[in-house]
């Protein structure tokens, strides 16, 4: 995702994926009732894991000039990752010892991450198709997040959250696959699709071998 064909490091970005389709799982898993509430402090510890490797991803984004890669994956490391994973300890430990706890800010604080997160998903119409698709099911995810918390149709919305979180994991871990396999092999292995807004990926696309699909 760098626009620079100048690298120091090798791409980070099979990491930074593979933490967010970690992430997905386990928001699928508490959202499909497949684990409760209860164990909400491990998954908190499997988002800290997500935050140090997509903080990792990040820097080495912003180093090869990515402003698209770099922000992304800095928001979701801070605000996805280790928000997450500090909100989940502070609800469980709060309802835990009966607390007062008032999940009205949740609502209030999703809605500007999900604006944000829509209004960044143009600049990956230049990345291989598979990644644009795979903001967009994230993007829905925030939007269950929001509409639940705000109380509107928590029936269907609990439905999205569970499908969409099982979508982007899966897109997650195949892309990082594919992005580690075609850079290795130096072709396309797994296809990950052409980009949606011109002719060519980002350099960085190119440069690990998944510019066409």
């Amino acid at each position: 995702m760098s626009d620079s064909h100048q690298h120091l490091f090798a791409t980070p970005l099979p990491a930074g994926l593979g933490a967010l389709g970690i992430a997905c799982f386990g928001l699928f898993a508490l959202f499909s009732g497949r684990i409760s509430h209860e164990a909400s402090p491990i998954l908190a510890a499997w988002f800290l894991g997500g935050f140090v490797v997509q903080l990792v991803t990040a820097i080495i984004e912003f180093r090869d000039q990515s402003v698209a890669g770099g922000n992304v994956f800095l928001v979701f490391a801070c605000f996805f990752m280790l928000s997450g994973a500090v909100s989940l300890t502070a609800k469980y430990f709060l309802l835990a010892f009966k607390m007062p706890l008032d999940l009205g800010v949740d609502a209030w604080m999703w809605l500007p991450a999900g604006l944000w997160l829509g209004i960044m998903l143009p600049c990956f119409l230049k990345s291989p198709s598979v990644l644009f698709v795979l903001g967009v099911f994230v993007e829905l995810i925030v939007v269950a997040l929001i509409a639940l918390n705000f109380k509107i149709a928590p029936a269907f919305f609990i439905k999205v959250a569970v499908y969409c979180s099982l979508i982007s994991g899966l897109l997650a871990v195949y892309l990082s696959g594919a992005i580690a396999m075609n850079a290795t092999f130096g072709r396309t292995v797994l296809p990950v699709g052409s980009p949606l807004a011109g002719s060519e990926a980002l350099p960085s696309a190119a440069g690990v071998g998944v510019a066409k699909g």
